[in-house]
């Protein structure tokens, strides 16, 4: 992951709604789950949710298939590696965490 697709990484995940479905899609796993069933269970408009997704899509976030009359939403697990992974890559000066006071 580069520095531009990080910072859209991260300003996809800086707003509450986002961050509530993209770490529920998280807990749903690789089957994902219907917008339905997304904006019912985070009470959140069909209209609101939509753009929300659109925002993670683009950033590379979540991804959708469509199921028959259903668009099935999942988080993207590499993606969310990548950012971490982006995001640690110089921790601890290079030395393995959990050497010099550095914690995982």
């Amino acid at each position: 992951m580069d520095t531009k697709q990080a910072l859209a990484a991260l300003s996809s995940l800086a707003q509450e709604s986002r961050l509530a479905v993209f770490r529920l899609l998280v807990q749903a796993g690789p089957d994902g789950m219907a917008a339905s069933k997304i904006a019912e269970r985070l009470a959140i408009s069909p209209s609101s949710l939509s753009f929300h997704l659109k925002e993670l899509s683009h950033a590379g976030m979540v991804s959708a298939r469509q199921d028959g009359r259903f668009i099935i939403y999942a988080a993207d697990v590499g993606a969310m590696n990548g950012l971490i992974g982006f995001l640690t890559e110089n921790c601890c000066s290079g030395l393995p965490c959990g050497v010099n006071d550095c914690t995982p």
